[in-house]
This record gives structure tokens, C-alpha cells and sequence, in this order.
């Protein structure tokens, strides 16, 4: 997972969560599970809100591959 903070156009926290997956559909739905909620989609991406309000972005594996595979975490 690599972590990047932006800037954002919304009124509840000034920052999100990049979560870079090999696996953009079984991640977003470990985190529904968790108590997220989707409030968007653009391009492969999901765009969630944790329960503290905070935003999350799970996006496909841009990393290079020895990078994200060095680094990656399972979480199941």
C-alpha cells in the first residue's frame, strides 16, 4: 500500500487514503464489511467513507511490480 495525501473538495476531512490493490473489487468489499460506505466510482477506482468520515480511494496496482510486491499486505 502506498500512502498519498491530496488535497480534496469536501467539507468533512482535508485528506484521504490512497489503498493501491491487486484486487479493486475484493478490497472495497473487505472495507464495506468493515463499515465503509461507497459514495463513488471514477475510472477502476472506488471512492469510500470509513466510519469516522475520513474518504478512501482503493485503486488498481500502478506501482511498479517488485515495489508492490515487496510491500504489499494481505489482509484476509
Amino acid at each position: 500500500m502506498v500512502t498519498a495525501v491530496q488535497s480534496i473538495d469536501d467539507p468533512n476531512p482535508h485528506f484521504h487514503i490512497d489503498i493501491e490493490t491487486d484486487d479493486v473489487e475484493a478490497e472495497t468489499a473487505r472495507l464495506l464489511t468493515l463499515g465503509a460506505t461507497q459514495i463513488a466510482r471514477w475510472l477502476e477506482c472506488r471512492i469510500l467513507r470509513a466510519p469516522g468520515g475520513h474518504l478512501l480511494c482503493v485503486l488498481p496496482v500502478h506501482s511498479a511490480p517488485e515495489v508492490f510486491d515487496a510491500q504489499a499486505r494481505d489482509w484476509s
